[in-house]
């Protein structure tokens, strides 16, 4: 296995940084200090946005502000990362506790996702995600 250069172990920390604080609940002022003026988000089509998304740093800052009426508890399971230069690939298995009722979750519940993101880090903020999300269904 290949050590990482400093550049891939800078990205790798600035990723997980921004995952312990988005867990530890922090909303857009926490994570503000990770994302570029510049960052996009790319979501591919999954359960809660069939259609996906694209977002703005203004968009995730707001986002994140408002989880905390949806989600509590908040926690990622990192499974494997691959670094390359700049470029972070983050695999994760994500579940938070539902607050209110969600099309498919009712208040209390357990939501889960497996999760794999695609993080671009530049000059130590992330430039964009592009997340793909797949959720599990309560039986």
């Amino acid at each position: 296995m290949a050590e990482l250069t400093s550049s891939e172990s800078a990205a790798l920390g600035c990723v997980l940084d921004f995952i312990r604080t988005l867990e530890a609940g922090g909303g857009g002022q926490a994570i503000r200090r990770f994302l570029s003026e510049d960052f996009r988000l790319d979501e591919a089509p999954h359960l809660l946005a069939p259609e996906g998304s694209t977002r703005t740093q203004a968009q995730v800052l707001a986002g994140a502000d408002q989880s905390g009426e949806v989600v509590a508890n908040q926690k990622f399971e990192v499974r494997r990362t691959t670094c390359e230069g700049g470029r972070v690939v983050l695999e994760a298995d994500w579940s938070a506790t539902v607050l209110m009722n969600l099309k498919y979750w009712d208040a209390g519940e357990t939501i889960r996702a497996r999760t794999s993101s695609v993080f671009e880090v530049r000059q130590g903020l992330i430039v964009s995600q592009d997340s793909y999300d797949c959720y599990y269904l309560n039986s």
